[in-house]
């Protein structure tokens, strides 16, 4: 009840100003009219109507602006998606933890789907989707322009899983967004190789 009493008290607040703006206006033309009937030099009574002109239009435009509540957030006309991927390692050669970090570099956010965790042999690849870590899931994740995410990501419990996992020479982490589309990859050696593939 109270909140429609002072929609319409706003209201009625708005159309008196208006009423009074016109009357206002009204009136300053009235003046110049007879100023202009009037013999003689009559210079500071104009100078008083464009005064009073000039208050009126800063007041107007205070008032316009601070009304103003709702802020429009500009949508760019050519939207870029860009993506920047690092994968650290925390050592040299067999490290046990990698570093995923995904920065938005575009003018649009963007909706993450979960990575894809890539072991490659050359010959066989082993692929493993990432949910999050620490037992939290994280994805999907919504990336707001110009921020960043970092992932770790502990390669202990994939090779307790599967001990073969310890023989691949490489892994990548491949970025993709909820509609599916490959926003970017990352690769690291894992171990030394004779060939770089």
């Amino acid at each position: 009840m109270l909140l429609v009493k002072g929609k319409f008290l706003l209201i009625l607040q708005k159309n008196y100003v208006k009423k009074i703006i016109l009357l206002f206006l009204l009136s300053i033309s009235t003046i110049t009219l007879f100023a202009q009937n009037e013999i003689g030099p009559e210079g500071h009574k104009l100078v008083w109507v464009f005064g009073i002109i000039i208050v009126l239009a800063l007041f107007i435009a205070f008032f316009l602006i601070k009304n103003k509540t709702k802020v429009k957030s500009r949508n760019p006309l050519l939207k870029r998606t860009t993506i920047r991927i690092g994968l650290d390692k925390d050592a040299l050669y067999y490290p046990d933890n990698l570093k995923l970090t995904v920065k938005n570099a575009g003018n649009t956010d963007v909706d993450l789907d979960r990575p894809l965790l890539v072991f490659d042999n050359f010959w066989l690849k082993r692929k493993f989707r990432l949910k999050g870590m620490g037992n939290r899931t994280l994805y999907p994740l919504y990336l707001e322009k110009r921020k960043s995410h970092h992932l770790d990501i502990d390669l202990t419990r994939f090779y307790s899983h599967d001990k073969s996992l310890k023989k691949f020479p490489k892994a990548k982490v491949v970025v993709y967004d909820i509609k599916g589309k490959r926003l970017g990859s990352k690769s690291v050696y894992l171990r030394k190789t004779l060939l770089k593939f």
